[in-house]
């Protein structure tokens, strides 16, 4: 039976640090601030942002979230996010996505300044994390790597297989399993004889949306496995693993819900405050 990866514990520990560092920072007259742009009624975007307000508040910073309607321009969402980029008491700004179709995300993103994008999406930033430099990363790949890390799960040298190849996942976590010395193997849609790269995985990263999409059979005994997906079935969320059977083989597993998401939010925090303690420096 799998060591159960809590996200719940595992982000309620690192959110206690951070109030400390926020503590810190107030006593020298500096504040944190976040600020979340949220673009039409997107219902599940709307249950994020909520959580992200719940935990600036927690941590005592600022948390400014805009609603804007759906119809808004292109024109307006950059002159708010201009706006912020100059507003001195915002440390990070986030955009929440997916925006409205008829909105360019790529170049609403380009308009964050690239040390107040405390989501990582910048291209500043990727392009940092691909060449190996000091930058903001990607929340949830960042959050995968503080639990397997905090769980003791042996990185260098091992086998990690991602499947899902998004800017927002697959990519950045690649670049970080590598960064600790893994051998990384993507593996997408187009990918032939999936089955045959998963069971050779150490560490297997699943994010492609899918609802238990990753069978006990594709998992090699032993493996950590880490899921990222969020899918909604007859009312229930589950994951794209199939936890029941898989944690029956594998070594380590993250529950959906109470898993990866739990450490998305905890290291956006963590960024935000980074933010804040590069500016104080």
């Amino acid at each position: 039976m799998a060591t159960l990866l809590d996200g719940k514990i595992m982000a309620a520990q690192l959110m206690e640090g951070l109030k400390s560092r926020v503590n810190t920072l107030k006593e020298k007259g500096i504040s944190v601030g976040l600020a979340v742009i949220l673009v039409g009624e997107d219902p599940a975007s709307q249950v994020y942002v909520r959580n992200k307000g719940k935990a600036c508040e927690e941590l005592g910073m600022l948390s400014e979230t805009i609603l804007m309607p759906a119809q808004t321009s292109q024109e307006e969402l950059e002159a708010l996010i201009e706006k912020l980029n100059a507003d001195s008491r915002i440390d990070g700004i986030l955009v929440q996505l997916p925006l409205p179709r008829h909105l360019d995300e790529a170049k609403a993103l380009r308009r964050i300044v690239p040390e107040k994008d405390v989501d990582g999406f910048h291209i500043e930033n990727a392009g940092k994390l691909f060449t190996g430099q000091e930058g903001v990363i990607a929340c949830t790949p960042k959050g995968i790597i503080h639990m397997l890390k905090e769980a003791n799960v042996p990185l260098s040298g091992k086998h990690a297989v991602v499947i899902g190849r998004s800017n927002i996942v697959g990519k950045p976590i690649a670049m970080l399993l590598l960064n600790e010395n893994c051998t990384v193997t993507i593996c997408h849609s187009r990918t032939e004889n999936l089955s045959a790269h998963t069971r050779q995985a150490d560490i297997l990263v699943a994010a492609v949306g899918r609802a238990k999409f990753v069978t006990a059979d594709m998992v090699k005994p032993g493996a950590a496995v880490i899921d990222v997906g969020i899918n909604r079935v007859d009312g229930k969320v589950v994951g794209d693993v199939d936890f029941e059977n898989v944690e029956k083989v594998a070594g380590h597993i993250t529950p959906v819900p109470g898993g990866v998401g739990k450490m998305t939010i905890g290291m956006l925090m963590e960024n935000t405050v980074e933010a804040a303690e590069r500016k104080a420096k």
